[in-house]
């Protein structure tokens, strides 16, 4: 495993985050493959209280009571439940999150977490009052730092104001270049990291049957997968290029793979098996495909 400075943390993530919304119900299932991860060097695992309404939390602080000062563990606030268990709202209230966090705390069976996201943002949030929420929280210990998860230009230009602003988690892939436009190059400067989740683009640049993405066609996707079938001679899979090709911008801190099965866990760790990719080579991806670019959220 490699490791990356989130640098207004200071601390070394693996560049290699488990992501555990992927996982099932089953909590030994669930701890034999968080710790087979942890056992590889992966050191950084993101959940959040929105998922499976609660449990997904539960099931991660369990795997991770053990080695738990030995992690970095990051959760998501701001989405609340609604009472009849269809969806849920958008709350970005300092009253909210102060009341999640504790559930969380709980949930996760520790006194502190380790990066709270805001799941999320609009630019019609009241930015001062999620700041001052997360801040408090900071001076209680109830969490070492913040971040947002959000892929929305107008939103980031404003959080990148705020110096306890650590990281953004982004969609980001070869089938969604959108935050090539501005937020990578805005992160980066900022020194805030870029935490990438949707590295896989649904599937869509592994193996899963293909449907039309974003602005890409059906035709489009085939194409860029045939690019990088050209590196199974090397015994690498499509997960691995994508992965590199991600790893290869210096924006980057960590991605964030959702991980359900062992099957996945070795491929994604598989990475460090194989060579990197050359700067002609990620060129060469770069160019199958023209990169998108937003059409709201400017």
């Amino acid at each position: 495993m490699k490791y990356r400075l989130l640098k207004k943390a200071n601390v070394q993530l693996s560049e290699i985050g488990f992501g555990c919304m992927s996982l099932g119900m089953n909590n030994a299932e669930n701890e034999r493959l968080i710790r087979a991860a942890f056992d590889s060097g992966v050191n950084y695992f993101d959940t959040a209280d929105i998922y499976q309404n609660g449990f997904n939390e539960e099931t991660v602080g369990r795997a991770l009571r053990p080695i738990r000062s030995k992690v970095f563990l990051a959760t998501k606030v701001s989405n609340r439940p609604r009472s009849n268990a269809e969806g849920w709202d958008w709350v970005p209230r300092k009253s909210y999150i102060l009341e999640a966090v504790d559930k969380s705390l709980s949930r996760l069976d520790t006194d502190y977490i380790d990066l709270y996201q805001l799941h999320g943002g609009t630019i019609e949030d009241d930015r001062e009052e999620v700041v001052e929420a997360f801040e408090f929280l900071k001076h209680q210990g109830k969490i070492l730092h913040w971040g947002i998860s959000s892929i929305r230009p107008n939103v980031v230009r404003e959080y990148v104001k705020f110096s306890g602003f650590v990281s953004d988690m982004l969609q980001y892939s070869l089938l969604d270049r959108r935050p090539e436009e501005e937020l990578l190059d805005l992160l980066e400067n900022h020194e805030v990291g870029v935490v990438v989740r949707g590295v896989l683009a649904k599937g869509f640049l592994a193996n899963k049957d293909l449907s039309d993405y974003l602005d890409y066609s059906i035709e489009d996707i085939d194409l860029l997968r045939n690019k990088m079938s050209l590196f199974s001679i090397e015994k690498m899979t499509k997960s691995q290029v994508a992965l590199k090709w991600l790893l290869a911008h210096s924006a980057v801190t960590s991605v964030v793979v959702g991980i359900r099965t062992m099957a996945q866990l070795n491929d994604v760790l598989g990475l460090y098996s194989s060579r990197e990719l050359s700067t002609e080579e990620v060129r060469e991806l770069s160019e199958v495909l023209s990169p998108n670019f937003y059409k709201s959220h400017r």
